[in-house]
């Protein structure tokens, strides 16, 4: 019989990281259960509704569908780490200002998505990239509106602040 445990090492929002974990252990109940890092919910378990979204080595990835085993010599990036290093305060106020996050439930996977959407340098995407990108983040109570109102104010912002820069 195989050994069900195995060591790990990866680095978890810039800090590094070495565990013992159980093979069958999925990325997000080894961020939740193994390291307290609980702003990654687990929703439907079958990487439908994007409640437990991450991004691993920079990419968004479902943590549900991810063994903890698969991130072995990766960078993951939770909400904590997002959050606590500014990088998406600015979405976080517009989130607040525009009442996009309601129950807060979506709200780490939105986040998280709208920053990967965000992070490439291709200006403003139109409302309905917005609302394509985040197809797999599911929300019962928004209604979708105001959350792409408050990512697309965040692309305008950010844009301005590029094109101030370099002019």
């Amino acid at each position: 019989m195989a050994d069900r445990w195995c060591e790990i090492r990866l680095r978890v929002n810039g800090e590094a990281v070495h565990e013992r974990v159980e093979a069958r252990k999925t990325l997000v109940d080894f961020v939740r259960e193994d390291l307290g890092l609980t702003g990654s919910h687990i929703g439907c378990e079958q990487g439908v509704c994007g409640a437990c979204t991450v991004l691993v080595d920079g990419e968004v990835v479902r943590g549900c569908l991810v063994l903890a085993v698969q991130c072995d010599g990766a960078e993951v990036d939770t909400i904590e780490g997002l959050s606590d290093s500014g990088a998406i305060a600015d979405l976080q106020d517009a989130f607040q200002r525009r009442n996009a996050l309601q129950c807060g439930f979506c709200t780490p996977g939105m986040l998280i998505g709208a920053q990967a959407l965000l992070s490439r340098d291709g200006g403003v995407p139109s409302r309905a990239a917005i609302r394509e990108h985040l197809s797999g983040n599911y929300c019962r109570c928004t209604g979708y509106q105001a959350i792409v109102d408050a990512i697309e104010s965040i692309a305008k912002a950010r844009t301005l602040a590029r094109m101030g820069k370099a002019g």
